[in-house]
C-alpha cells in the first residue's frame, strides 16, 4: 500500500498556477493517512475564495486515494512577460501560507524567473 501511495503522490504536480495575472493561491500538504506527504501550490484566477482552490484540489486528490490539508494561502502576481512572480498576502479563512516554502516550489518550476515574496499586502 505504501508503494501505491508513493506512486500516487509522485503523480501530483508540485505547482499548478495560472499562466499570468494576479490570483489567490493555497499551500497544501498532500498525502495518505499516516504516510509520507509533500507540499504543493495551487493558484487560479477562477477562485473567488481560497476555499474554492482547497475544495477542488481535495476532491481531485480523493479520487487518487490521497488527502490534503491547507497550510495557508495568499496571492500570486504572475507576470510571464517579465519572468516574475511575487508571492504575498494571506487567506482570511486559512491564514498566511509560509511564502518562503511557496517561493521554493515556484523556483523549482520556474527556474529562469525572478521570484520574490513579502508578508505585506492582501
Amino acid at each position: 500500500m505504501a508503494a501505491a501511495t508513493a506512486t500516487a503522490l509522485s503523480r501530483v504536480p508540485d505547482v499548478e498556477i495560472d499562466d499570468g495575472g494576479v490570483f489567490k493561491y493555497v499551500l497544501l500538504r498532500v498525502g495518505a493517512a499516516g504516510g509520507p506527504g509533500k507540499d504543493v501550490v495551487r493558484g487560479h484566477g477562477w477562485a473567488e475564495y481560497h476555499a474554492d482552490l482547497f475544495e477542488r484540489t481535495a476532491a481531485e486528490l480523493a479520487q487518487q486515494g490521497l488527502g490534503c490539508e491547507c497550510l495557508g494561502g495568499g496571492r500570486l502576481s504572475h507576470r510571464p512577460e517579465e519572468r516574475k512572480i511575487h508571492v504575498y498576502g494571506y487567506s482570511v479563512g486559512f491564514g498566511r501560507a509560509d511564502h518562503s516554502v511557496t517561493t521554493e516550489k515556484l523556483k523549482a518550476k520556474y527556474p529562469d524567473y525572478e521570484i520574490t515574496w513579502a508578508d505585506e499586502g492582501y
